[in-house]
């Protein structure tokens, strides 16, 4: 670079500079002959400016721009000009002006990329995430870190402005159950123990709220090694949030106000507040899930009591072993070919459904393999409750209701978006509240909590936890979006006594109580305030906020499916010396 320095972004030249000698720096987007005169394309993450090289007016920079191939890096000095009328660019930002080189510098050559660094051509997903500093030179990859950055400065400003604290805690901990497996560390010094990743702060944050800080928030990385999916990495962002003094209203007054002012600053969208609330079984009634898309219709209806008594052998089997039957209109489906819903039916398969009932309804007549074993009164009720006319398609289920929800949720989700249902560009904001507080596990042979331990029961609910702890409700609630949980939160216990109560329901020993969460007790019992809290995956809201398709593209340098880093490939081997040191020896390859 030598004594240049920069005098602007590329980006950024406007008619009104025209005339002024400007530096600029960059990438070699394109290199363009036009008779003698060159053109190249000059871009960084600000844009794309046109720098024109004349031979007959700098031979010198003409000399070097014949040789200047795609990515080079340059720096040109030359004098700002607007292009004639005919030649302007509408496309770009800086499409009216063009830099006339007076000397160019190629500070860097590149080798030939392994794919074009151009958003016309889509690179394999492999390819874009091993170069993922080429990927990341494309406009359409860059967009969803801006607008992800973007978003974080709106919820800093609006937290500030709310007198929040950010505070940092730690990132080697100690390992509790919260429900995925912990990443480990061992510890050289402390030999045959071991830190663990967090989670999430959650016993940080809340000793915090002991320690008067009565407004934290973090935006921080937390860690669970588990199986991943499209929406889902090893190592994440969450901002994290706590108050002390607070009721749920408290937490969704703050937290609509935030998005409010997200939506508005990122995209322009002005969000109507407040937002819906929908109790946890209303959810799971009307639409089988405690993440329901609230932009198109299609409920659930419940079948049980219709077919109690009813000759369909699969719904009399599922009644008597404690399940339910439920249905699911779709309105103008009954021109599904057979081979449409064998598809529905394998879909529904994957969620634990043994076969999917169907009955198409039709001018005069009903056509199902299950007709002639229903009754005249069956099929009254059956057409009164779903609303059915002809032209539609009643689909039925009949399983354990974790099967029946599950498979019926998603196959709602399929025809919305199959028929075209889902209404676009809505914000369907809703927030689920009184979850239960824990749930029977058969195959434990004991409660686990739906949230977390640390989830506080409603007041009224107190009694149950000695009488009947499966049917006590919550302080819990999420926030839904479009069928997508963005966050979750809860009302903490700050009572010591209820904290064990609640632990020893858990099947959490004493002996495991002292040793896992003997510090939170201790610091309940020197002065907790009431305090509440809620969480949010930052990489998911930045990939809604973004209309990316997988969480992975807002995130700088993601992980693949497998947990491996595509660009360093860690995890990789360490070497023995190492391992020494830390008193390990692995198994692998024994």
């Amino acid at each position: 670079m030598g004594d240049w320095q920069r005098s602007c972004r590329c980006g950024e030249p406007r008619e009104s500079g025209v005339g002024e000698e400007l530096i600029l720096m960059g990438w070699t987007q394109s290199l363009r002959d036009h008779g003698g005169l060159l053109f190249i394309d000059l871009r960084d993450r600000t844009g794309v400016v046109q720098v024109v090289v004349n031979p007959e007016v700098t031979p010198e920079a003409h000399e070097k721009a014949k040789r200047v191939r795609s990515e080079d890096v340059l720096a040109v000095r030359g004098s700002l000009v607007g292009r004639s009328e005919e030649t302007v660019n509408p496309n770009l930002a800086t499409g009216a002006v063009e830099l006339m080189a007076q000397e160019l510098r190629v500070l860097n050559p590149s080798r030939v990329p392994p794919f074009p660094v151009d958003d016309d051509v889509e690179p394999t997903e492999t390819s874009r995430f091993r170069y993922r500093y080429l990927d990341l030179r494309r406009p359409r990859s860059l967009r969803p870190l801006e607008i992800r950055h973007r978003m974080l400065t709106a919820i800093r400003n609006h937290l500030n402005d709310l007198s929040f604290m950010e505070v940092e805690t730690p990132i080697l901990t100690k390992s509790t159950p919260e429900g995925a497996r912990d990443y480990l560390v061992p510890s050289r010094i402390h030999a045959g123990k071991f830190y663990a990743l967090p989670q999430s702060p959650q016993l940080f944050k809340q000793i915090l709220m002991v320690g008067g800080v009565d407004r934290y928030f973090q935006v921080v990385r937390c860690f669970r090694d588990e199986d991943l999916r499209m929406d889902r990495q090893p190592e994440f962002t969450q901002l994290d949030i706590e108050m002390s003094f607070v009721r749920p209203e408290d937490i969704f007054a703050m937290v609509e106000g935030m998005m409010a002012r997200v939506f508005r600053e990122v995209r322009g969208i002005e969000l109507e507040t407040p937002f819906r609330r929908m109790s946890w079984e209303e959810a799971m009634s009307r639409y089988g899930t405690d993440k329901p898309d609230l932009r198109f219709g299609l409920e659930l209806v419940e079948l049980s009591d219709t077919f109690r008594d009813s000759g369909v052998a699969i719904f009399k089997r599922a009644l008597a072993a404690g399940g339910i039957v439920k249905g699911l209109r779709v309105p103008g489906a009954a021109d599904l070919s057979r081979k449409e819903l064998d598809d529905l039916t394998e879909l529904v398969g994957r969620y634990g459904a043994k076969g999917l009932a169907w009955i198409k309804v039709l001018d005069g007549e009903w056509q199902s393999p299950l007709t002639k074993f229903l009754s005249d009164a069956e099929k009254d009720e059956l057409g009164t409750l779903t609303g059915a006319r002809p032209g539609d398609v009643i689909f039925m289920l009949a399983d354990t209701p974790g099967i029946v929800n599950d498979g019926l949720a998603n196959l709602r989700l399929e025809m919305g978006d199959r028929l075209g249902l889902v209404e676009q560009g809505v914000q369907a904001f809703t927030w689920v509240v009184d979850f239960p507080l824990m749930e029977w596990k058969q195959t434990e042979g004991r409660y686990t909590a739906v949230h977390h331990p640390f989830t506080a029961p409603r007041e009224e609910d107190l009694p149950l936890l000695t009488d009947d702890p499966g049917r006590a409700k919550s302080r819990a609630y999420d926030l839904v979006l479009n069928g997508m949980e963005l966050g979750g939160g809860s009302i903490r216990i700050h009572s010591p006594a209820l904290q064990r109560q609640v632990l020893s329901l858990l099947d959490v020993d004493p002996e495991t109580v002292e040793e896992q969460f003997g510090f939170l007790l201790e610091a309940l019992e020197l002065g907790a305030p009431p305090h509440g809290g809620i969480a949010f995956g930052v990489d998911r809201l930045a990939m809604l906020l973004s209309d990316s398709p997988a969480i992975r593209d807002t995130i700088a340098f993601p992980k693949s499916q497998r947990a491996v880093c595509m660009l360093t490939e860690a995890p990789t081997a360490v070497d023995g010396r190492q391992l020494s040191e830390l008193q390990i020896k692995t198994l692998a390859g024994d």
